[in-house]
């Protein structure tokens, strides 16, 4: 009984963990800002992600300003970033941006 309570617990976690990271993807994040962003920013997505670090990100994405500082840090792209067909896009922005931040120790291929 012990054994099969562990397995579903262990079940049930994994289970959390895909659900969570399919929800947004880094990769896409990647591509999105090389695709919509770069040219609005005027560097390349490791200069943009390293703006801040992980903590920052992940405080900015909370209080619910990640556009209002996109638009900070890449002005030409203010109102394209609060528009409706931009906002798709933003939780995968985040991942990339995060996953890169100046302390993660990562670096982006773009």
């Amino acid at each position: 009984m012990n054994k099969l309570l562990t397995l579903l617990a262990a079940g049930f976690f994994a289970l959390a963990l895909i659900t969570t990271t399919a929800s947004a993807d880094v990769a896409k994040g990647q591509k999105i800002y090389q695709k919509k962003v770069k040219k609005l920013c005027g560097f390349n997505g490791a200069k943009f992600a390293a703006k801040h670090s992980q903590d920052e990100w992940e405080e900015i994405k909370e209080e619910g300003r990640f556009a209002d500082e996109l638009g900070k840090l890449c002005p030409k792209g203010d109102k394209y970033f609060h528009s409706e067909k931009f906002k798709k896009y933003l939780d995968d922005l985040y991942d990339f941006a995060y996953e890169y931040a100046n302390d993660s120790g990562n670096v982006p291929a773009c």
